[in-house]
């Protein structure tokens, strides 16, 4: 999505590690502007004003103008930064110049709208497998998000990619049957087998096993003979 903001960028004459520190030193960073079939061009930015496009609702699809001083200014994109491992600082950034009479390649976020029947009324569950879309598009066309409607859904239905609104240059990249989101059946809690079951009221009152009794009526006997007077 094409923003009307424009970020101020001044050319570095020289590149490397000690020129990265004193620039970021400085309050800003290090960052290179490439693409368009024009050569690389190095320059320092706020980290700042990139954090605030990548962070926005657009993200990378945010399409903004670079004002390189003394050289050009062009239409870029974020497609990549670096931050620090441990600060979470804002390192590097990579800018690609856009074309905007040319198709790109960008991949737009999914969301859900509506409370599906298929849970209101039948007690099921909704999933949502693919959160975004791949499409190709020009730059002024590219959409923030797609948002597919699953009030109607039921048990066993789906979205799909085939149900996006696509408009204007859009195209969509993979599979049309390619499910977005669809509504199943809750799981009920299995149930143990009768053998596992809990000992019912009856088999509690069965008595223990006859063998001990066997063992404690043949040591009663055993001492009864003993109490008896010998013979001589």
């Amino acid at each position: 999505m094409r923003r009307e903001i424009t970020v101020a960028a001044q050319p570095r004459e020289s590149r490397g590690k000690n020129e990265a520190r004193r620039t970021r030193r400085s309050g800003l960073i290090p960052a290179v502007v490439y693409g368009a079939y024009k050569d690389p061009v190095p320059v320092a930015v706020s980290p700042k004003a990139i954090l605030q496009i990548v962070h926005s609702a657009s993200g990378y699809n945010t399409i903004f103008n670079l004002d390189i001083e003394g050289r050009e200014n062009t239409p870029v994109m974020v497609v990549d930064y670096q931050n620090d491992p441990v600060r979470g600082t804002l390192l590097h950034a990579d800018l690609k110049r856009i074309d905007l009479t040319k198709r790109i390649h960008v991949s737009i976020p999914l969301g859900t709208t509506g409370e599906a029947k298929g849970v209101k009324t039948q007690g099921g569950l909704l999933e949502v497998i693919t959160r975004a879309a791949e499409i190709e598009c020009l730059p002024d066309e590219i959409p923030e998000s797609f948002t597919v409607d699953v009030t109607e859904l039921l048990i066993g239905q789906s979205k799909r990619f085939s149900d996006l609104a696509l408009t204007g240059s859009m195209k969509l990249i993979g599979a049309p049957e390619t499910v977005i989101a669809h509504i199943v059946t809750m799981r009920a809690e299995e149930v143990k087998p009768a053998a596992e079951a809990a000992p019912t009221a009856e088999a509690a009152a069965t008595p223990a096993a006859a063998e001990p009794e066997v063992i404690k009526k043949g040591k009663k006997e055993e001492a009864a003979e003993e109490a008896k007077p010998k013979k001589k």
